[in-house]
């Protein structure tokens, strides 16, 4: 049609001659097989501007897509890394499991030679036994030590009081005695008067020689009297000096005795000690029972193995004989730049590309570390030393799988990984 037209305004032209050099007249207006020169189209107007739009909006929605989420290719499987160590040291007897062997929880890995703990089990157990033995002498050596301090001193009360009446007894005695010798004596000194007048009497014939011999006699007798009254007073006075000593003898007996309850709490202390050795006893016999059972190394948790132990080696007591890794609580330590972590948050959930494998996992955002990498390092910076340069600076963040993504324990601990945190 357009074509068309461009013939008919031709056809319906005046024929004029050319007014200038260069253009064309009438006749070569009417060649319709010379050349033309090509008129701009609206439709590659309308083209060019479709696609720069297309172009808009695509750059748009790229930016709007991009903005989303935060992706890095710093990041890496964790887990955890179980070292298994020898709790006794010992002859290694059988080793159940090879490298890169996945075991279960509970499975025997080695078997360490348990005859010396055998022979410590029983070592332990005789002097358990042992112990138990004394415990139980002292224990009836505590109501024996009781009942005889308590009889010992009532003995020495009663030595005491006895010892005391024998005291005032004998010093009645002495006293009775005493007076008997004060009257003696008076009726010496009497009798010896009487004897004397009677002498100068009889001198002079005014009495009889009877007389005199009666009074002489009863002077004798009187003195003599006097001679027994002091030996018993001396006796009673004897008497007397013993009764005390006796009461000193008792009443140190009694202060003796009354030490007993110390000798009885002496006794329980024994009893007492004589138990705690039975406790020390058996913890002695409760470890070596336990360094028995240790003797049989069981995993801990399910995992494949790494390990470092062979048949006759001689296991030391820490030594660590191998390690399991428990594929089945794997997460993603990714080290986001801290730019990246303006709209981060816990919970937000993240798409894992892993390097080897054509497959995307799913998990969630568990946690922010609470320091860049750079802090937990053997030497972090110093930004006080004045040798300050700005680096943008990582942080750790957790990510774990959700549940079931893992099942086909295809994930190992150091696999490189590229998460996507889909922070909008």
């Amino acid at each position: 049609m357009a074509d068309q037209t461009h013939y008919d305004s031709v056809a319906e032209a005046p024929s004029e001659a050319p007014s200038k050099p260069g253009e064309r007249g009438p006749r070569e207006s009417l060649d319709l097989h010379a050349p033309q020169s090509p008129a701009p189209r609206s439709g590659a107007r309308w083209l060019i501007a479709g696609i720069v739009l297309a172009l808009l909006v695509g750059g748009a929605f790229l930016w709007r897509y991009l903005a989303t989420y935060e992706s890095t290719d710093d990041a890496q499987v964790d887990g955890h890394l179980n070292e298994i160590s020898s709790r006794v040291s010992g002859y290694v007897m059988s080793v159940n499991v090879s490298d890169n062997q996945y075991v279960e929880k509970g499975q025997l890995l080695v078997q360490i030679d348990p005859r010396d703990h055998q022979v410590a089990v029983e070592r332990a157990k005789a002097d358990l036994a042992d112990a138990e033995a004394a415990a139980q002498a002292m224990n009836l050596d505590v109501p024996v030590e009781t009942i005889g301090t308590t009889t010992q001193v009532s003995a020495s009360e009663a030595d005491v009081a006895a010892a005391q009446a024998a005291i005032g007894a004998a010093q009645q005695q002495s006293d009775a005695a005493s007076a008997q010798l004060r009257g003696a004596e008076a009726n010496n000194t009497r009798a010896q008067a009487d004897v004397e007048r009677y002498r100068e009497l009889v001198a002079k014939d005014e009495v009889s020689q009877q007389i005199y011999d009666q009074s002489d006699a009863t002077a004798k007798a009187n003195a003599a009297a006097v001679e027994a009254a002091r030996a018993a007073a001396a006796a009673a006075e004897q008497q007397v000096a013993q009764a005390k000593s006796r009461l000193a003898q008792t009443q140190a007996a009694l202060r003796y005795s009354q030490t007993g309850p110390q000798q009885v709490q002496a006794t329980q202390a024994r009893a007492r000690a004589a138990v705690a050795v039975v406790q020390q006893k058996k913890a002695a016999l409760d470890q070596a029972e336990l360094d028995l059972q240790y003797c049989t190394v069981l995993a801990p948790v399910s995992g494949v193995v790494n390990k470092n132990v062979e048949v006759g080696m001689n296991a030391q007591l820490g030594q660590t004989l191998l390690s399991i890794v428990p594929l089945d609580d794997v997460w993603i330590t990714a080290n986001f730049k801290e730019t990246q972590l303006a709209h981060m948050r816990p919970g937000q959930r993240v798409t894992i590309a892993v390097d080897a494998y054509s497959r995307v996992y799913k998990g969630r955002v568990e946690s922010i570390a609470g320091a860049s990498g750079a802090r937990f390092s053997l030497l972090p910076p110093e930004n006080a030393t004045g040798n300050y340069v700005k680096v943008v600076q990582r942080l750790p963040v957790k990510i774990v799988l959700d549940p079931g993504e893992n099942n086909d324990h295809l994930l190992r601990l150091g696999m490189s990984v590229t998460p996507k945190v889909w922070v909008r």
